[in-house]
């Protein structure tokens, strides 16, 4: 009889385990669903003073995520944060007309105007996706995996390509509830796990923006989007009151025929993928634009390592500047006290010019590569990782391409200022060019700009930077980076040991030499991961910017083949 009760007493155990366990939802795999409101991360920013430092803050997509008071911990700028996740530093202009300065959330600094509209109150628009025109596509996916110890971590993404995607990490499930957030834009997500679908909610600080109904799917996802009605022709650019002097290929006798065929291109073949915008100056008149794939003259492009030619830039002035006395002043002398412990006798040596040039002597394809040091898996801390790397070089006599290197000078530039850094490429750079719509992204302390790629400029502005470099530092009649500097960073100090070409290199600037016709063309260029290029062609008195977005499919190369085949034969015409 025991035996009997025994045995029915584990039968019934099981039979309660085996229920448990099939009531158990599986929410591992790819959920899809669709956005209410395409235009929901357009954001109107109002700011109303009320006394001396007070202030009512508003910002909507169309209803009001925020209304409230706020107090800025100084009187003569505005600077406060919303549960310390969204965060606002702007100052008066010199009329007193508008706000200008940075709401920061995530790692993106976000440049904003907010102009004045009568009665004490500023307005304007920020748009966190970089979208004026809201996304092309309403669909949204999220991938859902297991994790150890029974945990669950999401991934969404957006349908619209042109947005540079999310970076989720912090995951917290509480109940049937998945909590995270995107490291880039600072957005929150809240997954509610129900039955058959997903409830997803983003959120900015703890406002909530929009809701998906998500469901789950084997098939896979292959996004949907509403085509941008955008024509491509070789028409006069548009005068944008941007700075920009525009004038017709034909004042300059470039070949209609060969940008005609790059336009064909673009559209009918397989080759010519990605492509999202081509410009061309000739003589600093801005003559040829064209944007494909819903990209237009407003929407700020990921430059990637494009930007470390803007580093140099800011290094460049900073020595103009005084604030770092030359090139030979040694990296660890400004390294904070916190990391000293690192300095051996071989690091001890390396100076900024040994960063310009790639040539410190770190072992950047694997410690201090940038895979490593961003990884959270190996790295909690960047430039803990990249300092404690070890040393395969000594510094000033190998180059190994990685961004290591420009990371360290953006740290050893922002221990020398007293302004923040994004501030200070504020007022040297960007204001001087005209730039006032861009993302500076940070490292992982979210404080600092990161040095190693990872701006967001438009290619308008983008074409800027390149002219002001063939001009020798000048931009509209102004001297904005020193002739020497600009002289001495486009020199060949080096040649890159890791890359196939073994290019010759500069301070972050490429060399190259096009064969067009039995002649050859030298070009200095910028050059970011997934086709990001600022050819600068000094023979022809041309600069062309490019913005692709090949990012995983090993045509980064492409607007090289794009110059060569079509550009470069047009301009030699």
């Amino acid at each position: 009889m025991i035996n009997k009760i025994v045995v029915l007493a584990c039968l019934s155990f099981m039979t309660l385990v085996s229920c448990a366990q099939n009531n158990v939802q599986n929410y591992e795999g790819e959920w899809i669903g669709f956005l209410p409101n395409k235009r929901s991360f357009n954001f109107q920013v109002s700011l109303e003073k009320l006394d001396r430092n007070t202030y009512n803050l508003t910002i909507d997509n169309g209803k009001t995520l925020f209304n409230e008071h706020v107090l800025s911990s100084e009187d003569s700028k505005i600077h406060f944060n919303l549960d310390q996740q969204l965060f606002f530093n702007l100052e008066y202009n010199q009329k007193q007309e508008a706000l200008t300065g940075y709401i920061k959330t995530g790692k993106f600094f976000y440049y904003v105007s907010l102009k004045e509209v009568g009665g004490n109150k500023f307005t304007g628009t920020w748009n966190p996706f970089m979208l004026d025109n809201g996304l092309q596509s309403d669909d949204i996916m999220l991938y859902v995996e297991n994790t150890e110890g029974g945990n669950l971590a999401a991934y969404p993404f957006f349908g619209d390509q042109r947005f540079r995607g999310t970076w989720t990490s912090g995951f917290e499930r509480k109940g049937e509830t998945l909590l995270f957030r995107d490291g880039n834009t600072g957005f929150n997500f809240r997954a509610k796990l129900l039955k058959n679908t997903i409830e997803l909610e983003i959120l900015l600080a703890d406002a909530f923006i929009t809701k998906t109904s998500l469901k789950h799917t084997t098939d896979g996802w292959d996004y949907n989007r509403d085509e941008v009605d955008q024509s491509q022709n070789t028409n006069t650019p548009a005068q944008l009151n941007d700075g920009w002097a525009t004038a017709n290929i034909k004042d300059y006798g470039i070949d209609e025929h060969q940008l005609l065929r790059l336009i064909d291109s673009v559209h009918s073949s397989n080759t010519l993928v990605n492509t999202h915008s081509v410009l061309i100056t000739k003589q600093n008149k801005l003559v040829f634009e064209n944007y494909y794939d819903g990209f237009n003259a407003q929407i700020p492009h990921d430059l990637r390592s494009a930007s470390k030619s803007i580093s140099s830039a800011i290094i460049g002035i900073a020595i103009d500047d005084k604030i770092i006395e030359s090139v030979d002043e040694k990296l660890y002398d400004y390294i904070p006290e916190e990391y000293q412990y690192t300095r051996d006798a071989l690091k001890s040596k390396i100076t900024i010019k040994d960063l310009l040039t790639m040539s410190s002597g770190l072992d950047v394809n694997n410690k201090a590569a940038e895979d490593t040091y961003q990884d959270s898996r190996y790295s909690n801390n960047w430039l803990k990782t990249v300092l404690e790397a070890s040393m395969v070089k000594e510094p000033g006599t190998y180059a190994d391409y990685g961004s290591a290197n420009p990371f360290l000078l953006g740290v050893y530039l922002n221990e020398r200022l007293e302004i923040p850094l994004e501030s200070y490429m504020h007022e040297k750079l960007f204001a001087p060019l005209g730039i006032n719509n861009y993302i500076n992204q940070t490292d992982d302390t979210e404080n600092n700009p990161y040095f190693g790629g990872g701006m967001l400029l438009t290619p308008r502005d983008l074409l800027k930077f390149g002219q002001l470099y063939l001009n020798n530092g000048l931009w509209n009649g102004k001297q904005i980076i020193s002739e020497t500097w600009v002289k001495e960073s486009v020199a060949k100090h080096v040649q890159l040991q890791d890359v196939q070409d073994k290019n010759e290199y500069g301070y972050f600037w490429w060399h190259d030499t096009y064969a067009i016709n039995g002649k050859s063309i030298k070009c200095i260029e910028a050059r970011g991961a997934g086709g990001q290029f600022i050819f600068i062609i000094p023979e022809l008195e041309s600069v062309v910017v490019m913005t692709t977005g090949n990012f995983r499919n090993r045509r980064g190369n492409q607007p090289r083949d794009i110059l060569k085949e079509y550009i470069l034969p047009a301009l030699l015409n």
